[in-house]
Formats: C-alpha cells, sequence, structure tokens
C-alpha cells in the first residue's frame, strides 16, 4: 500500500505555524495597544469635558449672581429717579430692559449713573432771580417782628405793674430779631427749590431785614 507524500516536512509546517502563532500575538498585542491608547484618549475627553462643563456651571453661577446684583441696583437707581425727577401726575413703567448688542461689565455703568445721580441731587444756589423775593422774605420778617414788638409795648403800657417793665424789653429783643426772622421763609423757598440758602441768599435777607428794622424804628422816634 503506497504511502501519501507530504508537500511539506513536518518540521517546515511547525516553523509555520509558529509563524502565524508570532504574527497573530503581535496582531493582539498591536490591538490591545490601539484599544488602550483610544480608552486613554476617550479618557482624557471626557475629563476635558467635565472640566469645561464645571467651568460652564461656575461662569452661569456667576453671571446669574451678577444679572441678580445688577438688576436689584437697576430697580433701585430707577426708584431713585423716579422718585427726584417724577413729572407731577404722571406715573412712570419700569426700569427700562437690557439693550441688544451691548457687551461689556455692566458694574462701571452703574457706577456711573449713580455718580451722575449723585451729582444731579446735590441741591446749588438759589439763583439771583430769586432776590426779590428772599428782601421780601427780610422785610415781611422785620414787619412781623416789629408788630409782635409794637403788641408787646402796648400790653406793657395797658397793664403796667411788673409787664410794664418786662414786655418793653421783651419787645425790644423781638424787634432787632426781626433782621434773622425772614431766614425762616427763605429757608422754606430753597427746600421747595432744591437749593441751600447760602451766604448771598443770607445776605440779601438779613441786609433787607436790617433796613426795614431801622425804617421802622427811626419812623417809631
Amino acid at each position: 500500500m503506497r504511502q501519501p507524500v507530504p508537500s511539506e516536512s513536518y518540521p517546515a509546517q511547525v516553523r509555520r505555524l509558529a509563524d502565524l502563532t508570532k504574527q497573530v500575538s503581535a496582531q493582539r498585542a498591536e490591538a490591545h495597544t490601539w484599544y488602550e491608547q483610544q480608552c486613554a484618549a476617550a479618557r482624557r475627553a471626557v475629563a476635558n469635558a467635565e472640566d469645561q462643563v464645571r467651568h460652564a456651571e461656575r461662569e452661569v453661577t456667576a453671571a446669574r449672581r451678577l444679572q441678580e446684583r445688577v438688576e436689584a441696583e437697576v430697580r433701585l437707581l430707577w426708584q431713585e429717579l423716579r422718585g427726584r425727577f417724577r413729572p407731577a401726575g404722571r406715573q412712570l413703567d419700569g426700569p427700562p430692559g437690557p439693550v441688544a448688542g451691548v457687551a461689556g461689565n455692566p458694574l462701571p455703568m452703574l457706577a456711573a449713573v449713580r455718580d451722575l445721580l449723585a451729582r444731579t441731587g446735590q441741591p446749588g444756589e438759589l439763583p439771583g432771580s430769586v432776590n426779590p423775593l428772599l428782601a421780601g422774605c427780610g422785610f415781611g420778617g422785620a414787619l412781623v417782628t416789629y408788630a409782635l414788638g409794637t403788641v408787646a409795648r402796648t400790653a406793657g403800657d395797658r397793664y403796667g405793674g411788673d409787664l410794664a417793665v418786662g414786655l418793653p424789653v421783651l419787645a425790644l429783643v423781638v424787634t432787632l430779631l426781626g433782621p434773622l426772622a425772614g431766614l425762616i421763609p427763605a429757608k422754606i423757598l430753597a427746600d421747595r427749590q432744591h437749593a441751600v440758602l447760602g451766604p448771598r441768599p443770607v445776605a440779601v435777607v438779613v441786609v433787607a431785614g436790617l433796613l426795614t428794622t431801622g425804617l421802622f424804628l427811626a419812623v417809631a422816634r
């Protein structure tokens, strides 16, 4: 019986099998290396994405806090503006909303608005056009005090006794305070015009009161 002649010898087949096994092992190691590299890259990408998400969350929280702060500041400034410059008989709506397309930090803008309101809210001095009214205040104050002094002197003369001594003294004191009495209506006038009663208005009132008081005393003699 004839035996089949093998195409290759057994040792050659073993060597070939060993080569194939080595190639498969190398390919398997290469596949494992590629897989580990891909997993590491994926982990790095996930970690980077998580960092970006956390950073974005912090930015959103900070932006929300800034928005709440700005909105509260805007409401306060609008209330101050509305209470100071509201036209008579007219209702103002709420504060204006944000303007589209405007970027930048709103805090310096709010600081500028606060500074503007502070400067516009500071009372100024009364204008020179109210000098006649101030002089009228001085005249009126002197007139009222002189009339009160006259009443006191008349009462002293009428009732006699201690009143005849005390009331004329009181009448003289009241009369001498006449130049200063006009400062009371002058202060009311300044408050209504949101102004201060500076040295010039005070001088106008006092001089007018002095002249009036001196005139009354000269006439009384």
